[in-house]
């Protein structure tokens, strides 16, 4: 995993920036209870989105273990941080009415941990968002990209810990059943074929890095046989669900 820390001065830049977050903060809003409530950010990072939730009526809260994240998070959220992990989070059994996990558990090597905790912390009847099916985020909308890769991913990629199917299932058994579905477009972030050579080059597409060679030149093959080498295919498109306790 990432040394946040380390990464905080430059995060937000290479994560899509203003327009990712506030694509982000926009589809939680849709998801989130109405009227006066607390919400609990888990992993709020830098706080880009943070900072886009609060609301007269609406108390915000972002927890970050990372220091160097929450120092930029404390600018854009003035006395509302804290740090902490989101496995022992610092807050009182039913203490708020929503908890946010965007971008968290697909870094996780077994995220029942944190699911658990949030469901701790929620009141009777309070909402759990979180982002679920990263890695699929690419290919929700239909390219040529999307069909030259096909077989490689369907065969080859790993069984990632944000799989919907799977925290669907843990959430279930922790009493949490789904109340909404959304989307939010990775806003400037579409891929061109040139890029996604680029990125399995670098060793950064997983459904690569566990495939035969011989079938991942192909797939190099045919990325570079494709029109509009530098054109960029459509944003990725994320998903968050809403579960209600």
């Amino acid at each position: 995993m990432l040394d946040y820390d380390d990464e905080a001065r430059h995060y937000d830049a290479t994560r899509g920036g203003e327009p990712r977050a506030r694509a982000a903060a926009d589809a939680v809003e849709r998801l989130l209870p109405q009227g006066p409530c607390v919400v609990l950010d888990i992993a709020c990072g830098t706080g880009i989105v943070t900072e886009r939730l609060p609301r007269p009526e609406r108390t915000v809260v972002g927890v970050d273990r990372s220091p160097g994240m929450l120092g930029l998070a404390a600018r854009r959220l003035p006395g509302g941080v804290v740090r902490g992990d989101a496995t022992a989070l610092p807050f009182a059994s039913r203490a708020v009415d929503a908890v946010v996990i965007v971008w968290l558990l697909h870094l996780l090597p077994d995220p029942t941990p944190v699911l658990t905790e949030a469901a701790r912390v929620l009141r009777p009847g309070g909402v759990l968002i979180t982002t679920v099916d990263k890695n699929d985020a690419y290919f929700v909308e239909d390219s040529d990209i999307a069909q030259v890769t096909a077989d490689l991913r369907r065969a080859y990629a790993p069984r990632v810990p944000d799989r919907s199917a799977w925290v669907l299932d843990r959430a279930a058994e922790l009493g949490l059943r789904v109340a909404g579905r959304t989307v939010f477009p990775g806003t400037g972030q579409g891929r061109s074929p040139r890029r996604w050579r680029e990125a399995i080059d670098a060793g950064h597409i997983s459904w690569c890095t566990h495939a035969p060679q011989d079938r991942v030149a192909e797939v190099r093959r045919r990325l570079a046989a494709l029109p509009g080498q530098d054109t960029a295919r459509p944003d990725p498109q994320y998903r968050l669900v809403a579960l209600k306790s």
